[in-house]
């Protein structure tokens, strides 16, 4: 699976998890320049507290486009520290 933005590759992994229809990229499938940490977090009730980065490609900015989760609850322990995207990233094969 790629994960693509701004005509970018931003991520590339034959080992994603889907969880609610989102593909999960391990994290060390992500192209990490294309990645900026954000403060921004969000909490799923069986999930547990996610963090977010924005994604720079190009010279433009998609703001916390990418989300994780640090320390996943015991039902999601298989997707902690995977990315997933939104915000316009296109994930295919």
């Amino acid at each position: 699976m790629k994960a693509i933005w701004n005509n970018q590759i931003i991520a590339e992994s034959n080992e994603t998890k889907v969880i609610e229809n989102n593909h999960y990229f391990p994290a060390n499938s992500i192209k990490k320049e294309f990645f900026k940490p954000s403060n921004t977090q969000s909490n799923c009730p069986w999930k547990g507290i996610a963090s977010y980065h924005t994604l720079e490609v190009n010279g433009s900015e998609n703001k916390d486009a990418a989300w994780y989760y640090p320390e996943a609850k015991h039902a999601a322990k298989e997707i902690e520290g995977y990315v997933a995207f939104w915000k316009g990233v296109t994930v295919q094969e």
